[in-house]
């Protein structure tokens, strides 16, 4: 980045968002100690909001040239004298050397931005750490989560939080006042003992992801090995016709709208059986079992799943006339059909059953898409409860529904003919559609109207078997109490 980059601002001083409360810090002097790349992007973002910047570098002649020409770059002895708040730039292992600034550093606000290599790679957290050498400071966790391109290129490129911790509130304001005059929303994450939890956050690959891929990986694991036993081995045992050709595209197109369908499901079983539990003990307040509890909050991640195996699906069922196999099958059978003379090949059937089955497969694929773009943060935030609640509930199951009709459609009469069953094993789609109609019944179920009112009394706080006090006025004009079970 040039210095002409580095002198213009990346976003305007004007504070949007955040406590009002803070007051913009900005003109003030910051200390940055380190000078690797977390440390250059941090004071040039700082320098592009209005701070005055000192870097204390143990080779500042070296390291000059590396930082924007309105930052000072001194030693680290002169920038521990010219500022009370310091960003600790350097790594854990490190910070030993600062200890000949002890005495500089009392009474100074230390910010340390540092992470580990591994989660819970120490007993005590960085943050900690650097509190027990410089027991005479106040230290600051923050700016940890927030990356040198975030720093660089702007807070709306990036995640615009900043989590903070520390057990000196003072210090907390004023270290929030600095990160939202570079344009990033200060989060107070608490005392310092939150540090190590802070750290954590920048190592974990996907947290919300691994149980839902997991369980698409083996979804499809099992719907793979179903369908090579069915479509590849079979022939090649019965017939002993080679089509092993089929793997990379057939087979692979065949399981993925099973593990698509059967995870679009998912997302609406743990619904049900969180209704079933509430009807059955009559109450809201009893807490769901882990299992499901996990399972309600990974409905978001299964969705988006089961979208991306249906588009995958989409794209592969496009490519399938392409294939070399393909337009060999298609020779063959123009070459059959020439030397039996045949002139009309037309079945009616077949082809509405085609339109049918695409038309409906292309609206369930729409209304996926529409789910999975709802699910971003940028358009759910301009949603309402109820306009979310819509298109996630009501439109989802509609999805589920016109997905079943997609399947049905699909398999026709196929699971009739015994032909379809090889080695015994029905069509695959006949086991996809085993938990998406159990889903389906449950809902019909639960919307009939003695079901409906019941539940929805229990989630507006109704219990049963609960006693609750009456009054009833007596002969004489007094009143007399009395109480009745609630689920009279």
């Amino acid at each position: 980045m040039s210095g002409g980059d580095m002198a213009k601002p990346l976003l305007g001083h004007q504070i949007t968002e955040g406590d009002p409360s803070i007051a913009p810090a900005a003109g003030r002097t910051i200390g940055v100690l380190g000078s690797g790349d977390f440390a250059r992007s941090l004071a040039i973002r700082l320098v592009c909001s209005g701070f005055k910047v000192v870097v204390g570098s143990r080779n500042p002649k070296r390291k000059a040239g590396l930082f924007p020409s309105a930052a000072e770059v001194t030693f680290q002895v002169e920038a521990v004298k010219k500022t009370d708040v310091i960003f600790v730039a350097v790594f854990r292992e490190h910070y030993s050397t600062l200890c000949g600034l002890a005495d500089l550093l009392a009474g100074k606000i230390l910010v340390d931005v540092s992470n580990n290599t591994e989660i819970n790679h120490h007993k005590e957290s960085n943050a900690e750490y650097l509190a027990s050498l410089f027991p005479a400071c106040t230290v600051v966790k923050g700016f940890n989560v927030v990356s040198a391109w975030t720093l660089q290129s702007g807070a709306r490129d990036g995640n615009k939080q900043v989590l903070i911790c520390s057990n000196n509130q003072e210090a907390k304001r004023t270290v929030a006042e600095i990160a939202q005059a570079m344009g990033f929303t200060p989060v107070d994450m608490g005392c310092m003992s939150s540090a190590c939890e802070i750290e954590n956050i920048p190592l974990r690959l996907l947290p919300a992801w691994k149980i839902p891929i997991f369980l698409a990986l083996g979804l499809f694991l099992c719907f793979f090995t179903y369908n090579l036993v069915r479509q590849v081995i079979h022939p090649y045992i019965r017939e002993q016709k080679n089509k092993f050709y089929k793997i990379p595209v057939e087979v692979v197109n065949t399981t993925l709208p099973c593990v698509a369908y059967v995870m679009l499901s998912l997302v609406y079983l743990p619904g049900v059986l969180a209704a079933c539990s509430q009807l059955y003990y009559g109450t809201k307040y009893r807490r769901f079992p882990d299992w499901l509890d996990q399972w309600l909050q990974h409905r978001k991640q299964i969705g988006l799943l089961s979208f991306f195996c249906a588009a995958l699906h989409a794209v592969y069922s496009l490519c399938l006339p392409m294939r070399r196999s393909h337009r060999y099958q298609l020779i063959e059978t123009a070459i059959k059909q020439a030397v039996e003379k045949k002139m009309n090949i037309w079945v009616e059937e077949e082809v509405w059953r085609m339109e049918i089955y695409i038309s409906v497969g292309i609206i369930a694929l729409g209304l996926l898409s529409l789910l999975a773009i709802s699910s971003l943060p940028s358009i759910a935030n301009s949603l309402n409860w109820r306009e979310f609640s819509f298109i996630q509930s009501t439109l989802g199951f509609i999805a589920l529904v016109i997905s079943t009709l997609h399947t049905l459609t699909y398999g026709w009469s196929r699971a009739f003919d015994e032909n379809q069953y090889k080695f015994y094993l029905p069509p695959t789609y006949t086991l996809t559609l085993l938990v998406p109609c159990a889903v389906i019944l449950a809902k019909v179920v639960f919307n009939l109207p003695c079901i409906q009112q019941r539940l929805l009394r229990i989630r507006r706080g109704w219990e049963k078997g609960r006693y609750v006090k009456f009054v009833l006025p007596s002969a004489t004009g007094e009143y007399s109490s009395g109480e009745t079970s609630s689920n009279v």
